[in-house]
């Protein structure tokens, strides 16, 4: 930064960050409890807290080692965010870590201060002994235990490249609205304006990666709708659904489509963008239904908008069958795990059962609106097979008219590691996704 706007203080970044994972380890979502930051600190705490969480593991464990007794939330998220700093990877030396989170100390809990300064230079002290002592699952590969049971459960051969693949920095990756650019164009203006990008390929036709990442303000169009932020794996979504993988027609113009889990709008928004369709977009949190709407303007977009929890038909429906249905379905999360390392910490083993009583009633209250031929691409952004595979073998035992279109793409779980089927070795790996496409035949005694 210049001399007018200077770099702010590691002190203040070290406060924002403790106290955001404080926050979260007492329940609430990171990103959430960074809000409360001010606005000119934000961006250097959330670097810090999401250096800390994904090493929140490993560094609760040598809390635990350094300090016998667990200290008070803010002290302990204060010691994890320093910890992850000396631990490597941070821009800062050790002695300026060290002065630094003292002085942070003084802020959010100053008799604590000499604690904080005593622990973190007997780290560094001891620092060969106390690594070489970490054991267990949970410090050696910063998830919880169940989390890593359940992935060498469901993917045995994969399980420990899932693991190392959430701890990477994701890619950022962007998709062009083809109403008013194509890829090339858009490279072309990315080049012009100092930036790198590359096509994801023909897979992903509006897809591309920019590296490295940058603000959304420096992109070319942004606010003029041009682009939009969108994983690669989640680009799939709107294209499986508008072409049917080459099983189904492709859908007509104004067909009617359900968006029965829209905020915060990025998959509304590429329906629109493929085509004509006359679209209802749908979500149970009123708080967040207008995302979809900002979205859907930047983008000069438009589709009908309701707050509702889509399994409660009779609240929203208004009788006409839809020709698809794009189900979102509420998941766990793990397959965007490397983009929010705070969802491994707050999820608990007991939530998927809940998760996939939810998506079973999504699926089951959703069914009889789609019109007889019609499509339902049912997606989450999960690697648990208990929220994929899992949930749609259940479905079609309960559901006789439902028919799995299994092409390339359309049915399956996308592990989101570089050797996965459905990228690209030269490129980025997306996210962890499930998508699986039905489309709704006649019953068989009809």
């Amino acid at each position: 930064m210049s001399a007018q706007n200077p770099s702010p203080p590691l002190h203040h970044l070290l406060r924002e960050a403790a106290r955001a994972l404080a926050a979260m380890r007492q329940g609430r979502n990171l990103d959430a409890a960074l809000d409360a930051a001010p606005q000119a600190l934000r961006a250097g705490a959330q670097a810090l807290a999401y250096a800390a969480v994904r090493q929140q593991g490993s560094g609760l464990a040598l809390v635990k080692a350094l300090v016998p007794k667990r200290p008070a939330p803010p002290v302990e998220g204060l010691l994890l965010v320093a910890l992850a700093q000396l631990r490597g990877g941070g821009q800062h030396a050790e002695h300026t870590v060290v002065s630094q989170a003292v002085q942070a100390a003084r802020q959010v809990a100053a008799p604590q201060a000499g604690l904080v300064n005593a622990v973190l230079r007997r780290f560094l002290r001891e620092r060969a002994a106390l690594e070489s002592g970490l054991s267990g699952d949970e410090a050696r590969h910063e998830h919880p235990a169940w989390w890593v049971r359940r992935l060498r459960a469901d993917w045995p051969a994969h399980a420990e490249a899932l693991l190392a693949q959430a701890q990477q920095a994701p890619p950022f990756t962007l998709r062009v609205n083809r109403r008013h650019t194509t890829v090339p164009a858009y490279l072309q203006a990315l080049a012009e304006a100092g930036l790198l990008g590359q096509a994801l390929g023909p897979a992903w036709p509006d897809g591309l990666w920019v590296d490295p990442p940058c603000p959304v303000q420096r992109l070319p169009g942004f606010a003029e709708g041009w682009v939009s932020v969108q994983d690669a794996s989640a680009q799939r979504a709107a294209p499986l659904l508008v072409h049917g993988e080459g099983t189904l027609p492709a859908l007509p113009p104004g067909a009617r489509v359900l968006d029965a889990c829209a905020a915060p709008g990025g998959k509304t928004a590429h329906l629109l963008e493929l085509g004509d369709f006359d679209v209802l977009a749908l979500d149970a949190d009123a708080q967040r239904l207008p995302k979809v709407t900002d979205t859907l303007q930047r983008l000069r977009l438009s589709a009908r908008t309701q707050a509702a929890d889509a399994r409660d038909v009779d609240a929203w429906w208004d009788g006409r069958a839809f020709d698809a249905i794009l189900l979102d379905a509420p998941c766990s999360a793990s397959g965007i795990n490397r983009r929010h390392p705070d969802v491994r910490w707050l999820r608990r083993e007991a939530d998927l059962a809940e998760l996939a009583r939810i998506q079973a009633g999504l699926l089951d209250a959703l069914w009889p609106t789609l019109a007889p031929g019609g499509r339902l691409l049912y997606a989450t952004c999960s690697l648990f097979a208990v929220e994929g595979r899992d949930a749609i073998a259940a479905f079609l035992q309960r559901q006789p008219e439902a028919h799995l279109l299994i092409a390339p793409g359309a049915h399956g779980h996308l592990l989101g590691l570089p050797d996965n089927a459905a990228g690209s070795p030269s490129l980025p790996p997306g996210d962890g996704f499930f998508y699986t496409l039905l489309q709704r035949r006649s019953p068989p005694n009809a």
